[in-house]
């Protein structure tokens, strides 16, 4: 199924070279946290460093997009690439001169996570100019797959780092990434449409305001980030810390359990990604509700059944929903947004799912408070399922009406 699509020379380059960033990424976003504690000793000092590599999202994510439907967007990623190289080699050399500071650590973090608003939507718009609608089920797919298989493979390669090297080659290795990636776009041929538009700050602000209109006049692209915004929300605490917190009430080996349970997601993740493909070649705002319905089953089977083993099976059943309901928002975006707007429909699906994610560890922290973990879990489960039924059901009865007015038109 995949060997065909891994033939064409840009679709393979393409993926080898998102793969290789994302290693990267993970890898260095590791090593910031580590060196920040090394640095300081302070879980206050470490958190804000946790803090400078998710705010520039919220500050820049739309402008990023913005950018990327702009400028020509190989050359735009290439040079993004390039300028990541020396920033993050600054912290080894620094390093080895002992005059690398916690200061220092935080701004080049926030620097990287700041291009990382202008790469990964312009990355994200190269996809659809480089298939056909087609293909976009599949390589979507493998995608993905990459980026969780990436995930999976991180914390050993992480291990084999660190004993044999230290925390601080991690960031060598991030900028070896960032050359695979650059030399892995050049090869890429992108037949993109030239833009003839006036860039100025005034005309960027302008711009995130048009698309946001353009956004909310489309019922397809507004129910569909309504409908992301809402699963995000009710599932990030729940596995971030609820799961966590659940595991460390049960067992004195939490951390070891959840690094197993996450591992039994990952491998779900991978395989569901691999037979989608051969069931679905288009997606549709139903499917992606459907997707998001069986996520939240999962969700309600932690608070339903509240154990250890449960946590495996439910972890599993979301592992099924969340790449179903991931892939269907990506192949949405690419199919129902135009070329010129895609950059900003990307970047905007970032920022709403950073603030999703925002906002939810913040009012469920408040909750837990007084709230039990388990009660928690089933609500936040119940209400997707919910929410995802009535979204079928509006979208379903949308349906049906269009296609009664087509077959009375026609009589």
């Amino acid at each position: 199924m995949f060997t065909r699509i891994w033939k064409d020379k840009n679709i393979r380059y393409y993926l080898l070279g998102g793969g290789a960033s994302k290693l990267g990424d993970v890898l260095s976003g590791m090593a910031f946290l580590f060196l920040a504690y090394d640095l300081t000793g302070s879980k206050v000092l470490t958190t804000g460093m946790a803090i400078a590599e998710t705010l520039p999202y919220l500050l820049f994510g739309l402008i990023g997009g913005v950018i990327a439907d702009w400028l020509p967007k190989k050359k735009l990623l290439i040079v993004l690439d390039m300028i990541r190289i020396p920033l993050i080699l600054s912290i080894v050399c620094l390093f080895y001169l002992e005059l690398l500071s916690y200061f220092y650590l935080l701004v080049v973090s926030f620097l990287i996570q700041s291009i990382g608003c202008f790469f990964n939507p312009t990355h994200r718009t190269v996809l659809p100019i480089i298939t056909v609608e087609e293909e976009r089920t599949e390589v979507n797919s493998l995608n993905d797959t990459l980026t969780r298989g990436v995930t999976v493979l991180s914390p050993f390669l992480s291990v084999w780092l660190l004993n044999s090297y230290g925390v601080i080659h991690f960031f060598t290795f991030d900028a070896l990434t960032y050359a695979v990636s650059a030399y892995c776009i050049s090869k890429v041929n992108i037949q993109e449409r030239k833009q003839v538009v006036n860039k100025s700050v005034k005309k960027v602000f302008s711009s995130i305001a048009e698309f946001a209109s353009w956004a909310k006049a489309h019922t397809s692209v507004r129910q569909l980030f309504l409908f992301t915004f809402i699963t995000v929300f009710f599932n990030t605490w729940v596995w971030e810390v609820g799961l966590l917190l659940a595991l460390s009430e049960m067992s004195s080996e939490s951390e070891e359990l959840y690094s197993i349970i996450q591992g039994v997601f990952g491998g779900v993740v991978i395989l569901t990604n691999i037979i989608l493909p051969l069931f679905l070649k288009k997606m549709t705002l139903q499917i992606h509700l459907v997707g998001a319905m069986i996520w939240g089953i999962g969700i309600a089977y932690y608070g339903l059944f509240y154990g250890i083993n449960h946590f495996f099976i439910g972890s599993a059943i979301v592992a099924i929903g969340l790449p179903i309901a991931g892939l269907s928002r990506i192949y949405l975006i690419q199919s129902l947004v135009p070329e010129e707007k895609m950059g900003r429909a990307f970047s905007s699906n970032a920022v709403l799912l950073y603030f999703s994610n925002t906002v939810s560890l913040g009012i469920y922290g408040f909750l837990v408070s007084f709230i039990s973990i388990q009660k928690l879990m089933l609500f936040s489960g119940i209400l997707i399922i919910t929410t995802s039924i009535i979204g079928l059901l509006i979208t379903m009865n949308k349906t049906k009406l269009r296609w009664r007015f087509t077959i009375n038109f026609f009589k």
